[in-house]
């Protein structure tokens, strides 16, 4: 029966490390000749051990898999990214409407002694943190606020950059009721007719209209474990066979990994992970993410701004197209 969650399909590696830690400390703390080296070798064996039962695991990654590694608690999440990539970042709350949504967090910043603005979903890491952000979920407030800030690039003449963790946008009552379908339609509409660059890096879970209400970017680039879908795998088998552990299925024939979005070519560039996943070396992945986002705005510096607007919106215009023999 496949895995529920990450940590449940993860548990072996985990204790493994967890065991692995606690050697490491008894090692620090032995002073004997012999028992420190006895403890040294013990050490070295069940690290070779962890590489294996990683290596296994990560050559094996199906499309569910995928799903929970894109779903990691410990993966890096956009106030990673931003401390990774970006200095001086200035956060600027409220959609000067109704209120402040948590699950989009944005505002100024510099990418490389260019001066950005940076907008991004955020989750949090345990259940008091994941309630304050909503699970990522943003709610009307949040694309109002994200909409906010890119009239605020364009007035302002400042490049813009979308870190996109989500699985959907809230689909709570309340947020049908603040128009939460008016608020991410009325966000693309505004992303559309920006005529400054836009990069968005999908980081983890691009899920639904969520996702690509701070998404219309020039250049949509990938990571190598997040995954890109019209909808969560699980909601898409509740309504096609009334069962959402079917999920598993679902995430198959719906070909949300990096992989297939590239193929689709919903997304331009995919971006190498470390072995194993972002998480597990946090500062390499943010040099790669920032590398990448440099090089995407020294190539769109040669646009102008109409041609950039016009390219955005031919990129998303040719999407579902094909050709039958």
């Amino acid at each position: 029966m496949a895995a529920n969650t990450w940590k449940e399909w993860m548990q072996g590696l985990i204790e493994l490390e967890e065991l692995i830690e606690k050697l490491r400390q008894a090692l620090d703390r032995e002073s004997e000749p012999s028992e420190h080296q006895r403890i040294e070798a013990r050490l070295k064996e069940f690290e070779r051990r962890r590489d294996v039962v990683l290596e296994v695991i990560t050559t094996r990654m199906g499309p569910w898999e995928e799903v929970l590694m894109a779903r990691a608690e410990p993966r890096p999440y956009t106030l990673d990214y931003i401390e990774l990539c970006l200095t001086d970042f200035i956060e600027l709350s409220g959609d000067r409407r109704y209120g402040d949504d948590k699950a989009i967090v944005g505002g100024t910043a510099f990418l490389d002694g260019q001066a950005v603005v940076v907008v991004g979903h955020q989750k949090g890491r345990n259940l008091q943190e994941r309630t304050f952000r909503n699970f990522g979920m943003a709610k009307p407030e949040g694309y109002r606020k994200a909409m906010r800030l890119f009239r605020m690039a364009e007035q302002f003449r400042l490049p813009v950059v979308t870190f996109v963790d989500t699985p959907a946008a809230d689909p709570g009552v309340e947020s049908e009721s603040r128009g939460i379908s008016e608020a991410i339609a009325e966000s693309m509409r505004v992303m559309f007719s920006l005529t400054v660059p836009v990069v968005s890096v999908v980081i983890g879970e691009g899920g639904s209209g969520g996702a690509i209400g701070i998404a219309v970017a020039n250049k949509v680039l990938m990571l190598e474990h997040a995954i890109y879908s019209v909808i969560p795998p699980e909601g898409c088998a509740a309504i096609l066979w009334r069962d959402a552990k079917k999920g598993p299925e679902a995430a198959a024939a719906l070909r949300l990994t990096a992989k297939g979005a590239h193929e689709f070519m919903l997304v331009d560039r995919l971006l190498e992970e470390p072995f194993g996943g972002a998480h597990r070396d946090p500062a390499s992945v943010g040099e790669t993410v920032k590398k990448a986002i440099v090089e995407e705005f020294e190539a769109l510096s040669k646009f102008t701004p109409s041609e950039l607007r016009e390219q955005r919106y031919s990129r998303f215009r040719r999407m579902g197209m094909y050709e039958t023999a």
